[in-house]
């Protein structure tokens, strides 16, 4: 991991709790995302501590690279959920579509993606997404 979440502060996911009752103890290996949605925010806060062993461990071995692709130029700032399509707890499936604010070289930016997500063994995986911004 590049940088940590400062303790105390809320989860860089958004969700309003703090990283330790958040994102921490996914990132720990503590427990598993209960949802999709879970899993979308936490691998969201991945990205923003560059925490590549994360990322690769919690994508679907079909589609999961060698390797992430971490710009260190980027700043990943907000998260915006924009809908989900199932991916509760007993699901087996799931979509979420979200914005991402960034910053890179001063400049503000911001992606849209729909993400799908299965669940194996109790796990929730990411799969693959298509930007649509």
């Amino acid at each position: 991991m590049n940088a940590t979440a400062p303790e105390g502060e809320p989860c860089l996911c958004g969700s309003g709790t703090g990283y330790l009752e958040c994102c921490g103890p996914l990132h720990l290996g503590e427990r598993a995302a209960e949802t999709a949605l879970a899993l979308m925010r936490s691998r969201f806060t991945a990205f923003a501590l560059g925490d590549e062993s994360y990322l690769l461990s919690t994508w679907h071995p079909r589609t999961r690279p060698r390797g992430v692709d971490l710009d260190r130029d980027v700043a990943w700032r907000r998260l915006q959920i924009v809908d989900t399509e199932g991916g509760a707890r007993d699901d087996s499936s799931g979509v979420v579509e979200f914005r991402a604010q960034y910053v890179r070289h001063g400049k503000r930016h911001i992606m849209q993606e729909r993400s799908r997500f299965t669940k194996e063994k109790d796990r929730w995986l990411y799969v693959d997404g298509d930007l649509t911004s």
